[in-house]
């Protein structure tokens, strides 16, 4: 498994507009090959941002590496510099190898 991780941080009173941009696009992921899942999670709110974390896991590296070379990549993030202004800067990109998995 690999898990991406795009860490966000939202400026207060921008937070509706930051969930409607995301869970209005389409993000042409499901009929991705090595696709498994994707969630975004708001995190704590602090005087100068809220934390929002896009959560997208893969069966391998290989997988997303070519999800960031496709199409559907650039197609997903057509327009992403946008909404600059509802950001206390860019996101941070964090990219983890699976050592150990459970599951039900």
């Amino acid at each position: 498994m690999y898990l991406t991780i795009n860490r966000f941080r939202v400026k207060p009173g921008c937070e509706a507009e930051f969930e409607a941009i995301w869970t209005g696009r389409d993000t042409h992921l499901p009929g991705l090959d090595g696709f498994k899942a994707f969630n975004l999670f708001r995190g704590p709110s602090h005087d100068d941002h809220t934390v929002y974390l896009s959560h997208t896991l893969w069966e391998s590296r290989e997988a997303f590496e070519a999800w960031t070379k496709s199409e559907a990549f650039r197609a997903a993030h057509k327009g992403a510099g946008a909404h600059k202004d509802i950001y206390l800067g860019p996101p941070e990109l964090e990219l983890f190898e699976s050592v150990q998995h459970i599951a039900k």
